[in-house]
């Protein structure tokens, strides 16, 4: 990082852009989302989750989920946290 501000293609400043995730799609390439629940935590930012083809190794990297959580996972990497265990 150069520590200077962004700007757009014109060199006007660039406008921040928050990207979510809405009806289970992902916004960059309309792929499906899936929401899986987190079974175990693994070494290395990686989880067990349980999907409807039985459990799958995901990376949990970018969100802070713990065993029993509901995360929305695409491209093997959970993407969101969208129901806390109780």
């Amino acid at each position: 990082m150069t520590g200077r501000p962004l700007t757009s293609p014109s060199g006007r400043p660039a406008t921040p852009v928050r990207l979510d995730c809405h009806d289970e799609v992902c916004i960059t390439c309309s792929d499906v989302a899936v929401a899986v629940r987190v079974r175990e935590l693994l070494l290395g930012d990686l989880a067990v989750v349980d999907t409807d083809a039985g459990p799958e190794e995901v990376s949990v990297a970018l969100v802070d989920a713990v065993p029993g959580d509901v995360v929305l996972v695409h491209a093997k990497e959970a993407i969101a946290v969208v129901e806390k265990a109780r």
